[in-house]
This record gives structure tokens, sequence and C-alpha cells, in this order.
């Protein structure tokens, strides 16, 4: 049974940093992709990061600077390390990943107050 678990969101100030986490299980994790994707309250939901196998980085230009992907395949676990935040970053992040079909977590919220 595939498994996307997020964890390490909560409410900041603005300027602030966070720390998120996404563990897998039920995947060959270190052969796949991650992305981090958020929505914002009335918005679509919104790529954020994307993190291939072979470790490389690409971001929203949103992020870009700001927001750092990571993965331990190790651990089965992808990190996003969210500095600076800004008010307009509130929203739910979800982890995702392509398995047979698209595979989400549950999210995590994440608030940053002005």
């Amino acid at each position: 049974q595939v498994q996307l678990v997020e964890s390490g969101g909560g409410l900041v100030h603005s300027g602030g940093s966070l720390r998120l986490s996404c563990a897998a299980s039920g995947i060959i994790f270190s052969i796949n992709a991650m992305r981090w994707y958020r929505q914002a309250p009335g918005k679509e939901r919104e790529w954020v990061a994307t993190i291939t196998s072979g470790g490389s980085a690409d971001y929203a230009n949103s992020v870009k600077g700001r927001f750092t992907i990571s993965r331990d395949n190790g651990k089965n676990t992808v990190y996003l390390q969210m500095n600076s935040l800004e008010p307009e970053d509130t929203a739910v992040y979800y982890c995702h990943t392509y398995y047979e079909f698209n595979r989400w977590g549950q999210g995590t919220q994440v608030t940053v107050s002005s």
C-alpha cells in the first residue's frame, strides 16, 4: 500500500522558517521523482518544487531562492525547507509522486502571520 505522510507544518511569523517532511512507503522511493504542491484557500493547487531521483531540483518562481527541496533515500523521505516565509505562502502543502497513478499525501497546514 502506497502512503505519503507529511509533517512539519504550523504557524510562523513572516520571515520565519519551517521544514516539512514527507515519509513515503510502498514505493521504490529512490527511483521516484518527488514533488511538493500547495493549495491556498479559494485557489487551485499549485506546484512548488520537484526533486528527481538523481537529486536535481526545480522550483516555482514564487519560492525560488527561499525554499529548498531535498531527499534522503535511506529514510524514504523528502523535505521542503522553507525560509523567509511570507503570508502568501499560507496554504496546505501536499507531497506528491507518480506510481501507477498520482499519489498524494493528506497535506500539512502552513500558516504565516504578518
